[in-house]
């Protein structure tokens, strides 16, 4: 067993948990312990405070509009400050759906109603009649270009701000607005994409970018040993040829 150790925060694991998106803290957990790593996990929800010198890597999931309603003031009060300080100090951050909205500044409805969100990085959304719904694909730029595939459904269209890169490029589906052809969020080492599925299991590279940033913020390097990924990279590929047809 290695001497390292990651310690996984899952925020609001009980109201932000839409389409399974709790597999990516399994798969998390799984691909970190395979290698003898220890790793703990720890559900942060309302009335919790977080002390971000605790974690090393964040999770938030998806949740509907009711969901986001009820924890914001919690975020408010007992989240945002640790978040934005872990942010800034370089820790790893994954946000799904609502999770990767309410990190943002602001959601404004089709109808004209702005509720205001945690506003840790710059960028909003704002909700459209018709929903982006169905199976896509983008591409991973700190992956070179790999290909991500998911599921996506959701109303609300994300714009970013400056400063704020995208993780990439839409290659099937709408991604962050169907209009610019990004998809997802990346500040520092933090990421938001619209990707449910759950997202990691079908994107074994992905997850270990996770891990090794990790990683390197932790202990200053990080070398992760291969795992047997012919399972995970069938069901990827599967979906890869099926997108692209």
């Amino acid at each position: 067993m290695s001497e390292k150790k990651i310690n996984i925060c899952h925020l609001y694991p009980d109201l932000l948990n839409l389409y399974g998106d709790t597999g990516n803290i399994i798969c998390l957990k799984s691909r970190i312990e395979r290698r003898g790593i220890e790793c703990s996990v720890t559900g942060l929800s309302v009335g919790e405070k977080l002390d971000p010198s605790k974690y090393d890597l964040f999770f938030i999931g998806g949740g509907q509009d009711f969901e986001q309603d009820v924890l914001i003031g919690d975020a408010e009060t007992n989240k945002k400050a640790g978040i934005k300080e872990a942010m800034e100090d370089g820790k790893t951050f994954l946000a799904i759906c609502g999770g990767y909205q309410i990190l943002g500044d602001y959601y404004e409805t089709w109808d004209g109603n702005k509720m205001k969100f945690m506003g840790c990085i710059d960028y909003f959304t704002k909700g459209h009649p018709d929903r982006m719904i169905g199976n896509y694909m983008f591409t991973c730029d700190a992956l070179d270009g790999e290909k991500i595939v998911g599921f996506e459904n959701h109303s609300g269209k994300t714009y970013l701000g400056s400063g704020v890169d995208s993780i990439g490029d839409v290659l099937k589906g709408f991604g962050n607005n169907g209009e610019d052809g990004r998809e997802g969020m990346h500040y520092k080492n933090v990421f938001g994409a619209y990707c449910h599925g759950p997202m990691l299991p079908k994107n074994p590279k992905f997850c270990d970018l996770l891990i090794s940033t990790a990683l390197e913020r932790k202990y200053g390097s990080a070398s992760l040993e291969p795992l047997d990924d012919t399972l995970e990279n069938n069901a990827h590929d599967y979906m890869v040829a099926r997108l692209s047809e």
